[in-house]
C-alpha cells in the first residue's frame, strides 16, 4: 500500500507561485510512474503532468507547459509540482497519483483510471 499526503496548496495572485508536494511517507516510490492531476469545481478530474519511474519524460497538458514543473525525489519519497505564473484557471483541487510499473520505460499514462494510488488532495485558488 502507498499512501499520499499533498501539501503546499493556498491562495495566491495570479502571476504568483506555488510549490506542491506529495510525499508517500517511508513507503517508497521508486517502482511508480507519478502524476499530478487536478478538478476544477463542477469539472471532470484532468491530468496536469506526469512523470516517469525513472524520472527521465515527463508531460504537461498545453494550458500549463512552460509554467509548471513536476519533478520527484525518491530518495525523499516524494513528488513536486513547481507552479508559476499561475493564472484563475489553475485553481483546483490538486492530487498526486502513482501507478506501479515494472518496466522502467513505460511512459507515465493520463489515464486516472491507470492510478491504483491517490492523495486527498490539496486546494488551489488563484485569485485577485
Amino acid at each position: 500500500q502507498l499512501q499520499l499526503v499533498e501539501s503546499g496548496g493556498g491562495w495566491v495572485q495570479p502571476g504568483g507561485s506555488l510549490k506542491l508536494s506529495c510525499t508517500s511517507g517511508r513507503s517508497t516510490m521508486y517502482n511508480f510512474n507519478l502524476a499530478w492531476f487536478r478538478q476544477a469545481a463542477g469539472k471532470e478530474r484532468e491530468v496536469v503532468s506526469t512523470i516517469t519511474r525513472d524520472g527521465r519524460k515527463s508531460y504537461y497538458i498545453d494550458s500549463i507547459e512552460g509554467r509548471f514543473t513536476i519533478s520527484r525525489d525518491d530518495l525523499k519519497n516524494s513528488v513536486y509540482l513547481e507552479m508559476n505564473n499561475v493564472k484563475p484557471e489553475d485553481t483546483g483541487l490538486y492530487y498526486c497519483a502513482a501507478d506501479w510499473t515494472a518496466n522502467v520505460v513505460r511512459s507515465a499514462s493520463i489515464d486516472p483510471n491507470e492510478y491504483d494510488y491517490w492523495g486527498q488532495g490539496t486546494q488551489v485558488t488563484v485569485s485577485s
